[in-house]
């Protein structure tokens, strides 16, 4: 990402979710040439992940902290 030299906007969607929610296996429509591959992480290890260079990302960096970030406030609204 570029700031100041691209137009691109991008939208995020977060919600909790558990197994049961899940409704296929993932993978896109093979006959439109779809091939995602779906990667769960917990979020200390995508973290990690960030930390390791192996997530680089931007949109991806930022998601995640922004989900550090909940994590902490909803912890420490627990105590």
């Amino acid at each position: 990402m570029s700031p100041g030299s691209v137009t691109e906007r991008v939208a995020f969607f977060a919600a909790e979710y558990t197994p049961h929610d899940r409704v296929s296996p993932g993978g896109g429509i093979a006959h439109e040439g779809e091939h995602i591959q779906v990667l769960e992480l917990d979020l200390d290890a995508a973290l990690a992940s960030v930390e390791a260079g192996e997530i680089n990302d931007g949109k991806t960096v930022l998601l995640l902290q922004w989900a550090q970030r909940r994590r902490d406030e909803r912890r420490a609204n627990w105590r």
